[in-house]
């Protein structure tokens, strides 16, 4: 995953795969509709920015979010790392989960007006079902759906505070 944040952009070109065995193998997402280029939304550039400028080494290759020793975080140790209960706690969401980040955000994307391919690029699904959950799309309107999504956090920003809000588009 590249990082762009001047061009707001994230770019997705691999990801790391869990092996039954427990080792982690680094390769292609899951689908060729994994591999995608997000855009962001700009109300949460300042956050993204502050937390690569604490927690991401300036070599290439590093990771977004490492683990304790700088690797990728592994789902066993996923609670643990981040304090996810605590800061569900702290954002009085009691029972919410990460993966429920991700239906957040495409639920705004949807909400943006965009057609049902350009959701279903900006969801990395390759399959008309699972996009259908979250209704329309249309192709070059990412920008669209990063611009009306931020639109929406300023909105709900008023009520609910700049944290909260951009966590949950975060993993959009």
């Amino acid at each position: 995953m590249d990082v762009d944040l001047d061009a707001r952009t994230v770019r997705v070109r691999v990801a790391f795969m869990e092996r039954s065995s427990g080792g982690l193998v680094l390769g292609p997402p899951k689908s060729k509709a994994g591999r995608a280029t997000v855009g962001i939304p700009q109300s949460i550039i300042p956050i993204l920015r502050e937390h690569m400028d604490t927690y991401v080494k300036d070599e290439p290759g590093s990771l977004m979010f490492p683990g304790a020793k700088g690797g990728p975080i592994r789902r066993s140790g996923f609670n643990s790392r981040t304090r996810w209960v605590d800061v569900v706690s702290d954002m009085c969401l009691p029972g919410l989960h990460f993966h429920d980040l991700r239906h957040t955000g495409n639920m705004l994307a949807a909400e943006s007006g965009a057609g049902l391919k350009d959701l279903m690029a900006r969801m990395g699904h390759d399959n008309v079902r699972a996009a259908m959950i979250y209704q329309h799309a249309v192709r070059g309107a990412d920008e669209a759906i990063a611009n009306a999504i931020d639109r929406q956090l300023a909105a709900r920003d008023d009520d609910e505070g700049d944290e909260a809000a951009g966590a949950l588009v975060l993993a959009g």
